[in-house]
């Protein structure tokens, strides 16, 4: 009977036990390494390769449960076979080996054929196992090679959506001579904002896709109203306000998230957090909180930005006026959550600028 090749530690404190057990797998492949002390073995463990242990339970100092718990305690050995060779015929003691540390037991007695079998069966085993592990690690490097593939084809989804979102809305907002640049920066302004008050990752990603359709209602006004240069009469600003119904049946019934959201925002911008706003007059936290924080954003760009009816605002006077519609206007924790961010404001204003506005 054939034992596959392997590498067998001997752990024993007499030397007749390890020539024993060389001489009866001498024929068989087996590359030796020999412990006579508890100590030994698990430093030979550390520093030689080791398929299968044979090791004695009465030896002086660490006895072999201690050596075999601690082989079948650490990750790296505990998928060795530890096979007892005593000369100990006690049914409790035997019980407790199997019970706690080792896999098999064998009297010293024994014969040599019942040896080798036993040792054969435990390598095949072990050579299963590490098959196994092999295999799973070759399916765990697919898994995170697939995995990041797939997230980087999930970004790139991601930002052709957000690009289409940003041009789609911006070609709604030509209409009252918005820009794209606009659309960019109230929403990532809306977004700093998010993540500044603590929202989740996913809830940020969901608010920067919704915030630019906040206006697509537009698309459903006059262009005698929408672009006129005075100020509106009592009926055109009462059409004007339909925008936000407009906009949010547009976007009404979608499946998914950000369309949703979009609806809300659509619906809920302009409504003010002391409940002189529209469409409904809502007031405080009746108001959707992503429409709170779209409609600062919104309101802030519109300020620092040039319409033809008006040049922009300087910073200071457009803080001055965000923090006068606190508790007003604004929802007072979004205005602290606005001015605590005042670098990421500024960077973001920066990035999509047109042109140079006054700081």
């Amino acid at each position: 009977m054939e034992t596959t090749a392997a590498n067998m530690l001997i752990v024993d404190d007499d030397p007749q036990i390890h020539r024993m057990l060389k001489r009866i797998f001498r024929r068989h492949g087996i590359s030796f390494h020999s412990a006579y002390a508890g100590p030994d073995a698990l430093d030979r463990l550390r520093t030689h390769p080791t398929d299968i242990i044979l090791l004695d339970l009465s030896m002086p100092g660490m006895s072999g449960f201690e050596v075999a718990s601690q082989v079948k305690e650490a990750p790296q050995w505990q998928d060795i076979p530890v096979i007892i060779i005593t000369g100990r015929d006690d049914s409790d003691i035997l019980a407790r080996v199997l019970g706690e540390c080792a896999d098999d037991f064998i009297t010293k007695t024994a014969d040599p054929s019942e040896i080798i079998a036993r040792v054969n069966y435990h390598l095949r085993r072990k050579r299963i196992l590490d098959e196994m592990h092999t295999e799973k690690r070759v399916c765990d490097d697919i898994i995170t090679m697939k995995s990041a593939q797939l997230a980087k084809a999930n970004q790139q989804l991601k930002d052709a959506s957000l690009e289409v979102i940003w041009r789609l809305t911006a070609a709604s907002e030509c209409r009252d001579n918005e820009t794209g640049q606009h659309i960019k920066r109230m929403s990532n302004y809306s977004a700093a904002i998010a993540r500044k008050i603590g929202l989740k990752k996913k809830t940020v990603e969901t608010l920067l896709y919704a915030a630019p359709m906040h206006d697509i209602g537009k698309i459903g006004i006059p262009d005698a109203i929408l672009l006129k240069s005075g100020p509106l009469n009592e009926d055109e600003w009462t059409i004007m306000k339909t925008h936000t119904t407009i906009g949010a049946s547009i976007l009404s019934g979608s499946k998914i998230g950000f369309v949703r959201l979009g609806e809300i925002i659509a619906l809920c911008h302009h409504e003010r957090w002391d409940g002189k706003g529209y469409p409904k007059g809502l007031a405080g936290r009746k108001i959707p909180l992503m429409a709170r924080i779209v409609a600062l954003a919104d309101v802030f760009d519109a300020l620092t930005s040039r319409r033809p009816y008006k040049e922009p605002f300087t910073m200071g006077k457009a803080s001055q006026i965000i923090k006068e519609g606190k508790g007003t206007h604004f929802d007072p924790d979004i205005v602290d959550a606005f001015f605590s961010i005042q670098g990421t404001i500024l960077q973001i204003r920066d990035r999509y600028q047109e042109e140079e506005t006054p700081s």
